[in-house]
């Protein structure tokens, strides 16, 4: 389910991914209708972000161990890192625009130090 800018995470890639910069984690599952919508909206923010921000994709089936270390009980959620740490959660379905503006926030800070 990943797109041209967007990743898909493991377990096993989670640290190598996610730990530099801004990363924005879309935490999913195949059955989750929501999750459906919420695909090309997140698609749509990582093309706009191409290059400043990591867009990744964290299937929740196959990754339960990150979802728990998120405490993710719901799907979608979204989660915007940097240097790895959790910055903002969003639950439910997130615009594209609403999301690009979360990491905006978060990559203005870095420019700034």
């Amino acid at each position: 389910m990943a797109g041209e800018n967007v990743v898909e995470v493991t377990a096993a890639t989670f640290a190598e991914v996610t730990g530099k910069g801004v990363a924005v984690l879309d935490f999913w599952a195949p059955w989750c209708g929501p999750c459906k919508m919420q695909g090309p909206l997140f698609e749509t923010a990582a093309t706009a972000l191409a290059g400043q921000a990591v867009f990744a994709k964290v299937n929740v089936d196959e990754a339960g161990d990150v979802a728990a270390q998120f405490g993710v009980r719901s799907i979608p959620t979204l989660v915007v890192l940097k240097d790895g740490k959790a910055v903002e959660t969003k639950v439910g379905l997130t615009r594209a625009a609403e999301l690009a503006d979360m990491v905006r926030k978060h990559l203005g800070e870095e420019q700034r130090t």
